[in-house]
């Protein structure tokens, strides 16, 4: 039903082929949402702070995971798909074990200062005597799976690329329902499993990624009949490590940035809004995060149509690629946050029953207020996925990080301290910041796509791979 030849992409109605390659990629992503509300509600049996050392861990392994992911699996994508819409299928393989190369370095490092630092770096956050420990424990197990995680989302990526979302599903499906079985018999000692706690959910997810990453090499190995990794692609080139990091390194340091102000913006709120302001601010992310996983499907199928047609020198469709994915998206978007204007109070309600009422009236405030700018959101993932199809990931950067560091993080400051408006300072701030950031990324990306961005990436691509 899904299935998306590169004919498809490459000629055929672009609305259809965003579509069902995106189709794959949000069931994935619910499937992720569904695991770390499963991880919760066991957790949640332990202790209150066995939840706190998870929710401590947040932040922490969102900066990781940008890092060890996102590094050598978002560049691995976008790579693969320019040369496999180029027809040149070995220099596309041979990207992928570029990738795994990387991923291996990059989890192995990240991993190993993860578990000597665990804890002085949580320490940091501070959580208290009593969650510390905890999540200093879980967060050196986790570590231990950091390489398998980095190189299954390589070889996920690289699937996403070539235009097979169908195996990254099952991969990612795998690894979370192998997460979820295992969560009650490690952490509490079901069967012949000894209780381990907190330890226990952190080693259900490692074995989630071993499984994960097992069938991601049984599928590229021949079971699924695109990517098939081959002898002749193990052939190692500098240049394309040199590529990865190129496009992947922009990507990274973006999204360490932009979670570095996040935390900076968490601190806010409990500062000036306490408990009650934390509490909306938390639900507000949670309920968010759920309304933006259409929109980043659409991202990362746009990605691969935009990248297979600059590398079957199509650069027109590629352009419109992106303009097509931004109404979708932002129409999409505009749906999700006119529900959410309508009915705050249940969405409120439904993650936290028994919430206070000062809570629920600062909750009720907040969904309505990120709900303005959900359009502007799913709009920026599509001038995003535009710009990184072309491997222009520096301004994807540079637009990033204004947004947050210039628009978000003075708006909040000044709003809340200097304005006296408390909490509503940090949450107008994440408003506006996003509809600026749409709209400022969308007149540089009509200026640019119309003098020759897409143009000159099509000549790239066949420059940088040649028919082997």
């Amino acid at each position: 039903m899904f299935d998306v030849s590169r004919e498809d992409i490459t000629e055929g109605p672009l609305a259809k082929a965003i579509v069902l390659l995106a189709a794959p990629l949000v069931l994935q992503n619910l499937f992720q949402v569904v695991q770390q509300v499963v991880d919760t509600f066991w957790v949640g049996r332990l202790s209150e702070e066995a939840v706190a050392a998870i929710g401590v861990n947040y932040p922490v392994t969102a900066i990781v995971f940008a890092v060890i992911i996102v590094l050598p699996g978002v560049p691995t994508q976008v790579l693969v798909s320019q040369r496999y819409g180029a027809e040149n299928l070995a220099a596309a393989r041979r990207i992928v074990i570029h990738g795994l190369v990387l991923a291996v370095v990059v989890g192995v490092a990240v991993g190993a200062v993860t578990v000597a630092f665990a804890r002085p770096a949580l320490n940091l956050l501070n959580p208290g005597e009593a969650v510390l420990p905890l999540a200093a424990t879980y967060l050196s197990t986790l570590a231990l799976g950091f390489p398998l995680a980095a190189m299954s989302d390589v070889v996920e990526y690289g699937f996403i690329g070539w235009g097979d979302t169908r195996a990254a599903l099952y991969i990612n499906v795998t690894a979370v329902v192998v997460n979820i079985a295992l969560d009650p018999f490690l952490i509490f000692g079901w069967g012949p499993f000894p209780a381990l706690g907190i330890q226990g959910a952190a080693l259900a997810t490692v074995v989630g990624y071993t499984f994960g990453f097992g069938l991601a090499v049984s599928l590229a190995l021949g079971l699924r009949d695109s990517l098939t990794l081959t002898r002749e692609a193990a052939s190692i080139r500098l240049q394309e490590f040199y590529e990865l990091v190129d496009v992947g390194a922009p990507i990274m340091m973006e999204k360490v940035g932009r979670d570095g102000v996040r935390l900076i913006i968490v601190g806010i709120v409990g500062t000036v809004g306490g408990a009650a302001g934390l509490a909306a601010y938390t639900i507000g992310a949670r309920v968010s995060s759920i309304a933006f996983i259409p929109a980043t499907g659409l991202q990362q199928a746009a990605q691969s149509v935009v990248g297979q047609n600059l590398g079957a020198e199509q650069p027109d469709r590629a352009r419109r690629t992106t303009w097509i994915g931004v109404a979708m998206a932002g129409v999409g978007l505009t749906l999700i946050g006119a529900v959410q204007v309508i009915a705050p109070e249940p969405l409120a309600r439904l993650f936290v029953p028994d919430i206070s009422a000062v809570a629920l009236d600062l909750t009720i405030d907040y969904l309505i207020i990120l709900a303005l700018g959900y359009w502007a959101i799913g709009a920026m993932n599509l001038f995003t996925a535009g710009f990184n199809g072309a491997s222009r990931t520096r301004i994807t950067m540079v637009a990033n990080l204004l947004k947050y560091w210039v628009v978000r993080l003075p708006i909040a400051a000044v709003g809340a301290f200097v304005l006296g408006y408390g909490v509503y300072g940090p949450f107008w701030a994440i408003t506006i910041s996003n509809v600026v950031a749409a709209i400022g990324a969308g007149g540089y990306y009509y200026y640019t796509s119309n003098r020759g961005m897409f143009e000159r990436a099509a000549k790239e691509v066949s420059d940088a791979a040649p028919g082997d």
